[in-house]
């Protein structure tokens, strides 16, 4: 097996994508809008994927986060908030917020497992900061790291209950930003005293079932090297400080915050520690590329792999609760309109 996952170009498979898929035994895919028609077609297409690999515990992966990061959209799927939404609420009342979070994300898990998706990047546990880029803004769980923490882990726990592995992302932290890492390299200067907050969300979270570094260079840790592609920020922090032993997954290996051409950055970020290789994009030539220069999957990788997916569940139709589990959220959410 190849520690990579890969996308796909459209709605179906085109032969040589089936092809190379079945060929090269990749760890898993990534959907995206391109991918998702209609429920009918997205559930075809993951039980295609499936039938490729005989593995019912496919890691299918997507951004399903909601607000402006969800690639599931209304008409034929539901809308959900961003993570501002929880964020407010838990300032007038964080019971009530965390548990809008938690039947959110277990609604949202429902309708992923029936369109035969196994594993959500989300919750993002990036910590906001007052005049960092957007590119994290309204998707934030917070400013406070406790609440980021608090939020986080309902979401982790209302995807589990309806067979979806979340992510927590994007370790070290990505909340501190002031540029988007999918257009340029951003450069986090700050102590290790100041990075204490950024880390703690991730430190509370650090059973997650899968993480996922970001492309950020932090010089008080490693001059020269992104998260992503340091071995010191990913042995001594994300698996040392941080404390976290899951499914390790660079974010998008495509970004234009790194150099090189995708194969080598896809190797120097396996020597740095990722367990596995993130590339969305279904370029033929790359994905060919990194199944060139990588080694296969290690059993290390593989038992984390097993992990990460080993409570996850295809459901066979939409669960009837979702609708409740909605309403419920909702209700919930209106305290924070009331109350302002």
């Amino acid at each position: 097996m190849i520690p990579a996952i890969f996308g796909c170009s459209g709605p179906k498979l085109t032969a040589d994508e089936r092809a190379f898929f079945r060929e090269a035994d990749p760890a898993g895919y990534i959907l995206f809008g391109r991918n998702c028609e209609n429920p009918e077609q997205l559930r075809a297409l993951t039980d295609d994927l499936r039938s490729i690999h005989g593995r019912d515990r496919l890691l299918v992966s997507i951004d399903q986060e909601g607000g402006r990061v969800a690639r599931l959209r209304p008409p034929h799927w539901s809308p959900y908030p961003a993570g501002e939404a929880f964020d407010l609420l838990y300032r007038v009342a964080p019971a009530s917020a965390i548990e809008a979070a938690r039947a959110n994300a277990h609604a949202m898990a429902l309708e992923l497992s029936a369109m035969g998706i196994t594993v959500d990047y989300h919750p993002p546990l990036d910590v906001r900061q007052e005049g960092a880029h957007d590119v994290i803004g309204d998707r934030s769980l917070g400013s406070d790291p406790m609440q980021v923490a608090a939020i986080g882990r309902a979401i982790i726990e209302g995807l589990a209950s309806g067979g979806v592995a979340g992510c927590i992302k994007h370790m070290p932290g990505h909340g501190r930003t002031t540029t988007d890492t999918h257009k340029e390299m951003p450069t986090v200067q700050a102590s290790a005293e100041e990075l204490e907050s950024d880390l703690a969300p991730f430190r509370a979270l650090n059973n997650a079932p899968i993480g996922m570094t970001g492309h950020l260079l932090f010089p008080v840790w490693d001059a020269d090297n992104p998260a992503t592609l340091s071995e010191t920020i990913i042995g001594d922090v994300i698996r040392g400080e941080i404390g976290f032993d899951g499914l390790l997954l660079t974010d998008d290996i495509d970004m234009e915050a790194l150099e090189g051409t995708i194969p080598e950055r896809s190797v120097r970020a396996h020597e740095a520690g990722c367990d596995i290789i993130l590339n969305c994009w279904a370029k033929m030539d790359d994905m060919q590329g990194i199944c060139e220069v990588l080694p296969s999957m290690s059993g290390e990788t593989g038992e984390r792999l097993d992990r990460a997916l080993s409570d996850t569940r295809v459901a066979p139709a939409m669960a009837e609760e979702q609708a409740e589990l909605l309403a419920k959220r909702d209700a919930l959410l209106a305290i924070a309109g009331e109350a302002v």
